[in-house]
């Protein structure tokens, strides 16, 4: 049917009374009463739904934009290292700690849809509006074989990481460092760059790491206070120094 025979027969639709407004809803209603052929219904369900689901986009738009405004920036709570690389991340609780709460009031949710194929693991995040409608994001990795993990450990490394993330991206976060946690009484940490000087110069005297790691009550270099981050230094140039 032509766009000129489309707008004949809409126009060919019954009147609606004067008291109602011309949305769909009410066209919809009028051809219901008034009786019209199989066509031109569904031609008038088609807008309905059309304008239904803009106005679902809209609300979800509008919720959003609201529950962004309000998304603090996230701490970083959890350090791990990359090879020698030291780095700290917020893990997937942390996120949902801070993000369920504004997303709910503002009638959002987050769900997770993963996949695998092979050795890919892939992890959908949907977002979802009360009225409707959803956006989604989605990433793809292979499985974490880091470590000692097995088959299944290397797969659920890979979806945590990916909802972790897939979440971040749908929702347009950020994160920092946990100011909040130095600010309550934890000590300051050293640098990264005061990490990688140590590790080198461990790794150039000989030093036994566990050793040194217990002897300051560490599990890892970043974890040490930088306010003895020179009896580090010092204890490490005094094995170098022994003949």
């Amino acid at each position: 049917m032509t766009a000129f025979a489309r707008r004949r027969r809409l126009s060919e639709a019954p009147p609606l009374p004067p008291f109602l407004s011309p949305t769909p809803l009410n066209l919809l209603a009028a051809a219901l009463e008034r009786g019209v052929d199989d066509g031109m219904l569904a031609q008038l369900i088609g807008l309905h739904e059309r304008a239904q689901a803009l106005d679902a986009r809209k609300a979800f738009e509008n919720a959003l934009a609201a529950a962004k405004a309000e998304l603090p920036v996230i701490a970083k709570n959890r350090q791990a290292m990359l090879g020698r690389q030291v780095y700290r991340h917020e893990d997937l609780a942390e996120i949902v700690r801070t993000v369920g709460p504004i997303l709910a009031r503002h009638g959002l949710s987050y769900r997770f849809r993963s996949a695998t194929e092979g050795g890919l693991v892939t992890v959908t995040c949907v977002i979802a509006h009360r009225d409707g409608h959803s956006e989604e994001a989605q990433l793809s990795a292979g499985a974490d074989q880091s470590g000692e993990k097995n088959a299944i450990q290397a797969i659920g490394s890979a979806l945590t990481y990916l909802q972790r993330m897939t979440l971040k991206a749908a929702l347009g976060l950020a994160a920092s460092d946990d100011d909040d946690g130095k600010a309550a009484g934890d000590p300051e940490t050293i640098t990264r760059q005061q990490v990688r000087e140590l590790i080198g110069l461990a790794e150039k005297v000989g030093a036994d790491r566990d050793a040194f790691l217990q002897a300051f009550g560490i599990k890892a270099f970043a974890e040490l206070p930088a306010s003895r981050f020179r009896q580090a230094l010092t204890m490490l140039n005094t094995r170098k120094e022994r003949p």
